[in-house]
C-alpha cells in the first residue's frame, strides 16, 4: 500500500473510530439509564496518569479529562483500523481483531496503570459492560470503516 494510500487507510479509520465512539457512547449512556449505573471515571484517571501536571487522585483532573480522553481514545482506536486495512486485514475479520487489541489494549493499560485489576478479578457485570461497550465501538467503527472504504473506492462491499 503507497503511503498516500496509508495516510488515507489510517485518516478513514479516525472517521470511522468517531462514528464508533459516538455509537459506544450512546450504548454507555442507555446501559446505564437501565441499569443504573454510574459514568466511569476511568479514561480521566488514565489521563491524569499520562498527562504531565494531572493527578490521577484529583477529583477534578479526573472529571476535566473524562470526556475529552474518552473521545481522544476512541477516535485513535479507530486510526488502528485503518492499520489493519494496511496489513491486509479486511471485513467482520478486521472488526474482531479490532476488538480484541482495543479490549486488550485497555485491560492491559489500566492494569499497568493501577486503574484496575487484571480482568479476570473484575466483577462478571463489570467485565460483560466493558466488553459491551467496546464490541460496540469495534462494530461501528468497523462498519463505518468499510462503508467510507468502498465510497472511496466505488467497490462493492468486502
Amino acid at each position: 500500500m503507497a503511503s498516500s494510500n496509508a495516510l488515507g487507510a489510517v485518516l478513514r479509520g479516525m472517521v470511522a473510530g468517531t462514528l464508533g465512539t459516538a455509537a459506544m457512547t450512546v450504548s454507555e449512556r442507555l446501559e446505564m439509564s437501565i441499569s443504573g449505573r454510574e459514568g466511569s471515571r476511568v479514561p480521566g484517571e488514565v489521563g491524569a496518569h499520562l498527562i504531565p501536571g494531572k493527578d490521577h487522585r484529583s477529583g477534578s483532573d479526573v472529571a476535566a479529562l473524562n470526556t475529552a480522553v474518552h473521545w481522544a481514545h476512541g477516535i485513535s482506536m479507530g486510526a488502528m483500523r485503518g492499520v489493519l486495512d494496511i496489513a491486509g486485514i479486511r471485513g467482520p475479520a478486521a472488526s474482531a481483531a479490532h476488538f480484541a487489541l482495543l479490549w486488550a489494549g485497555d485491560a492491559a493499560l489500566y492494569r499497568a496503570l493501577g486503574v484496575a485489576d487484571v480482568p479476570w478479578r473484575w466483577e462478571p457485570a463489570e467485565l460483560g459492560i466493558d466488553m459491551l461497550h467496546k464490541g460496540v465501538h469495534a462494530a461501528v467503527t468497523g462498519a463505518a470503516y468499510d462503508a467510507l472504504t468502498n465510497l472511496q473506492t466505488g467497490s462493492t462491499p468486502r
